[in-house]
């Protein structure tokens, strides 16, 4: 047997619910990933189980750089290697055997592999079908508004259906034609990796010389040549497999019955969407413009200035599984394990109907809890009024279950919002009075304002900022996305800070943000933050230190958070908090008193208020957006590609422009200062002003 990689590995199991040594070999012929419970029993031949790579997706988590999963068969097993450098030489080994047996055709047993130039023509073949149905629906749209018989109109109707099936076919086709060229072309190169060197010590993965007399192979020189050598289909199971049932792996949640654990649905989660029927095509528009500028209104009149409305998607919870499937398969075309997404075109439909600026505007869903920080009257009490805060801050920005993503922000882009607090919005006047300065100076003083703008674009920062005048408390933030592919999930790093001010008291508290993640991308995703995150404040000397927990994948609770709160000088926390993050936190108090911390669920969130689009400026988010949100709306995704391609290659073309004239972009509302950026005319320094 020629294998490439061989080594301990552990293995994670049921019946002794935890990790297992096995020995593990490598074969790159076969595209097998074999394992035994010792060197010895390898030897001898006596194999526990193995894990066939073929269509094979290796996954990461960014929180532990030890353990790696292979999902295949419907089924996902998980390892853990001895520390990161292992994981990444197994990792590189495994890619580069499932690069060649995912790419499998009827040409490999006579060497025959197709080219990019290959691919490329069907691709372009593909493609002019798809061009020549998508006319042909147009035409059946036109014989339908004419057609006056009754049966004349359902035939045409139903060759119209068939038709539709066909266009979503010829899409599927296109997206596996991407991603079997981007496999053979990769774009990052991450399937040819450098040779790790052997080691000699036997408790290393080492590799050995396969048999075509070209020397050491594996996923890397050795790619090309090994990829003529016939494959023996009988020595290949047709499927992964143990020898025990104490062998744990997880199953395709997509496959699973109701009984299965991962379907299981936890008090606070949500049941999974149902499909949509025949009729629910993505060729279906609303009646009229009129309904949709309705909808995008919330209603509002003339004598309202302000949408309360969130621009967002409120009708995700319908969409199928396999409309998900489909969107994942189109992000896979494009991306390699551990690379950076930043640069990546995502598609269009996959976009959540919101700006990434607006939705940093969640952290202040629950307005009163921010200003209530300034009322407390001791720091031990506006400490844990900080944190309180803080926790409740994650909750509102994911409405539905399903994750999307907000737009990318534009240079320059802003977005202003305020919230009227719940005892003004019941007893001030319809038209309560406006302040003259501020960040939002339609608002009123007792107002939280809110204004947040893409203040770089390489790399991506944005920059937000909130204030009460009547309380005196302000938050300045600036957060930096990174985000990276992890096979079966993305990450995205937040780095940044944000600072919470209370001016009556002098007081500065530093805090940090958490990573987010989208999880099970190859069924229905969802979101769950993970990290240690910390806040503390110089003059007073309290600190918190709060961790946000990633679902372990051998059960666990989702979206839990556990948090301490420590006095000055002191090691020892006042306040063990624990809970879900969007759900209920119970606090425990040095005093031995055990309370709800807070409870989101019973939360009420508060509507923020953003002037009319009429009202707007051209480089307002819901503004700026205005074309890719409608068209997303009436589910016109090529109208929304195109509005999107006309912004990006707007941007593109504007810092050309600033290239060629050697000019700076300059900020519109905040400047970086050492390394953060500030808002140009905060509380702080316009109250400073009017003392003087």
């Amino acid at each position: 047997m020629a294998s490439i990689m061989e080594g301990p590995l552990s293995k994670w199991t049921n019946v002794m619910k935890g990790w297992q040594y096995r020995w593990f070999v490598l074969d790159y012929n076969a595209g097998l990933l074999s394992y035994y419970t010792s060197k010895d029993k390898m030897m001898r031949g006596s194999r526990r189980g193995c894990v066939r790579l073929r269509g094979a997706v290796i996954g990461i988590d960014d929180e532990d750089d030890s353990t790696f999963t292979i999902t295949v068969d419907q089924k996902t097993f998980h390892f853990q290697a001895r520390d990161a450098d292992e994981r990444e030489k197994w990792i590189h080994a495994l890619e580069g055997t499932i690069l060649r047996h995912t790419l499998q055709l009827r040409e490999a047993e006579t060497g025959l592999v197709p080219s990019v130039q290959d691919f490329d023509k069907k691709l372009a073949e593909a493609d002019a079908y798809l061009q020549i149905l998508i006319d042909q629906l147009k035409l059946f749209d036109e014989k339908i508004k004419d057609c006056k018989e009754d049966e004349s109109r359902r035939k045409i109707e139903n060759l119209k259906e068939t038709t539709c099936s066909m266009v979503e076919s010829i899409k599927h086709c296109i997206v596996l034609l991407q991603i079997a060229k981007s496999t053979i072309n990769p774009v990052d190169g991450i399937y040819q990796p450098s040779l790790a060197t052997p080691v000699d010590d036997s408790a290393m993965p080492t590799q050995t010389t396969l048999p075509t007399g070209s020397g050491p192979s594996g996923p890397s020189s050795g790619v090309a040549s090994p990829a003529h050598i016939p494959i023996p289909s009988h020595s290949v199971p047709d499927f992964s497999y143990s020898s025990s049932e104490d062998e744990f792996y997880d199953a395709d949640e997509f496959y699973q019955s109701s009984t299965s654990p991962k379907h299981h649905i936890e008090p606070s989660g949500t049941p999974a969407a149902a499909p949509h029927t025949a009729d629910d095509t993505a060729l279906k528009r609303p009646d009229t413009t009129e309904s949709l500028n309705s909808s995008m209104s919330n209603g509002t009149t003339d004598a309202d200035p302000f949408d309360s409305h969130d621009d967002r998607d409120d009708d995700g919870e319908g969409e199928s599984v396999e409309e998900h499937k489909s969107v994942i398969m189109h992000l896979l075309s494009q991306v390699r394990l551990g690379m950076d997404l930043t640069k990546v075109v995502l598609p269009t439909f996959i976009l959540e109907r919101r700006s990434l600026l607006e939705m940093y505007a969640d952290f202040f869903a629950h307005p009163d809890l921010f200003v209530s920080i300034a009322e407390q009257p001791e720091p031990r009490e506006r400490m844990v009024q900080v944190v309180r805060w803080y926790l409740s801050a994650f909750h509102a920005g994911r409405k539905g279950s399903v994750a999307k993503k907000p737009y990318n922000p534009i240079l320059g882009e802003v977005f202003y919002c305020h919230w009227d607090l719940p005892n003004e919005a019941e007893e001030s006047a319809p038209l309560p009075e406006t302040v003259s300065d501020g960040p939002v100076p339609w608002s009123s003083a007792n107002s939280v304002r809110f204004v947040a703008e893409q203040v770089s674009h390489h790399p991506p920062i944005s920059a937000f900022y909130a204030e009460c005048l009547d309380k005196k408390i302000q938050f300045n933030a600036h957060i930096w996305t990174k985000s990276k592919f992890l096979g079966m999930s993305i990450g995205v790093h937040n780095i940044g800070q944000g600072c919470v001010s209370c001016l009556e008291h002098d007081e500065h508290y530093i805090l940090t943000f958490p990573n987010g993640y989208g999880r099970s991308i190859l069924t229905v995703p969802w979101v769950e933050l993970g990290g240690e995150c910390n806040i503390s404040c110089s003059k007073s000397g309290y600190s918190a230190n709060i961790v946000f927990h990633t679902k372990p994948f051998y059960g666990g609770k989702k979206h839990r958070v556990t948090a301490d709160i420590f006095p000055p000088n002191d090691k020892k926390s006042f306040c063990s908090i624990e809970g879900e993050w969007n759900g209920v936190m119970f606090a425990k108090w040095a005093t031995g008193e055990n309370t709800v911390f807070i409870d989101t669920k019973k939360l009420g969130i508060i509507k923020k208020k953003v002037r009319k689009l009429e009202d707007q400026l051209d480089h307002e988010s819901r503004r700026l957006w205005r074309d890719v949100t409608l068209n997303l709306k009436l589910k016109d995704i090529d109208a929304a590609t195109d509005a999107k391609h006309r912004l990006e290659e707007k941007q593109r073309a504007e810092a050309r422009e600033r290239k060629e004239k050697e000019q700076q972009w300059e900020t519109r509302l905040f400047h970086e200062d050492g390394e953060c950026w500030v808002y140009d005319e905060p509380l702080l320094k316009r109250l400073v002003s009017q003392r003087h």
